[in-house]
């Protein structure tokens, strides 16, 4: 198996297509945003086109206001791992996703217990009136290894890790462990030095206003789609909702994007830095597809 992995804008998406069109292979997406239906220009999901070169696998499989949870994409990842292989191809996955990358190529034991609605819902309504940071606040005095890997924005995650304190009276990062799978993985990370990629995520950004991200995020307002839901609190979305809004305008919207994003690749890259045995190349490198091509063809002849 192959995975692809890296930051925000480091062409995962082209890199997988590319390796799927030369290997037969399938690509598994790792990227938590994509599962969603209707959320497109502001993930840059890989257009209709794209998709339909080579299959892709976990893309557009949630209505915006589905309940999902890590343990369910781990579960969903490993099946359609397992279906790509015995059908002959080779398994390419490809993300950025930190959580769901180190779940599924690390084999993460993720704690189960049942959602418990009335402690949710108190704690929703701390971090309405206190704020996020109070909220993992309290979490980083329970769990502070849980409270590092999770960012304060994510309140999802952040009332999940308080939840399974709350119900089994042990930190979340106690219960979990890990039982690699039973794959030869080669993961392979784009990187990209970080002044260029920021001025390749600033880009992106202005190309998906000009697209419509807007109107997208309208139109999903329009159908009934909660603002506060899970999906739309996905950076560019959960931006883009206060200017509509008219809190403030075109301009801010789009630095709030690109800040935003640039600390979320900051995160990105202090997690999948801990990710064993990745092999990082250089996405901008001139020999680039000729060394990834060449890494992956002496992987799958080893």
């Amino acid at each position: 198996m192959i995975a692809i992995v890296g930051a925000t804008a480091t062409g995962k998406s082209d890199a997988a297509i590319a390796l799927a069109q030369e290997f037969g292979g399938e690509i598994v997406s790792i990227d938590s945003r994509y599962l969603y239906r209707g959320l497109d220009i502001g993930t840059a999901k890989p257009t209709p086109g794209e998709r339909a070169i080579v299959p892709h696998h976990l893309i557009d499989i949630l209505d915006p206001t589905d309940d999902y949870s890590l343990a369910l994409f781990q579960r969903d990842a490993f099946r359609t791992v397992e279906g790509i292989m015995a059908r002959g191809s080779l398994p390419i996955l490809a993300g950025g996703s930190p959580l769901y990358v180190r779940a599924v190529l690390e084999g993460w034991r993720i704690p189960e217990a049942p959602p418990d609605p009335a402690f949710r819902a108190e704690m929703e309504s701390l971090a309405e009136s206190e704020g996020n940071e109070f909220l993992h606040q309290r979490l980083q005095k329970i769990d502070p290894t849980a409270a590092e890997r999770i960012l304060p924005q994510n309140v999802r995650r952040v009332i999940r890790a308080l939840e399974i304190h709350h119900l089994t009276g042990q930190r979340m990062t106690d219960l979990e462990g890990k039982d690699p799978p039973d794959w030869d993985i080669l993961t392979i990370g784009l990187h990209i030095e970080r002044t260029l990629l920021h001025e390749r995520i600033d880009a992106r950004v202005n190309a998906m206003l000009e697209n419509g991200l807007a109107e997208e995020v309208q139109h999903l307002l329009d159908a009934g789609v909660p603002a506060d839901c899970t999906a739309m609190r996905s950076i560019g979305y959960q931006e883009v909702v206060p200017y509509l809004q008219g809190e403030y305008d075109a301009v801010e919207m789009a630095q709030r994007i690109k800040f935003a994003t640039h600390r979320y690749v900051r995160h990105q890259l202090t997690w999948l830095r801990k990710t064993p045995n990745i092999q990082w190349i250089d996405r901008l490198s001139e020999d680039f597809d000729s060394t990834l091509s060449n890494m992956v063809r002496d992987h799958i002849q080893k």
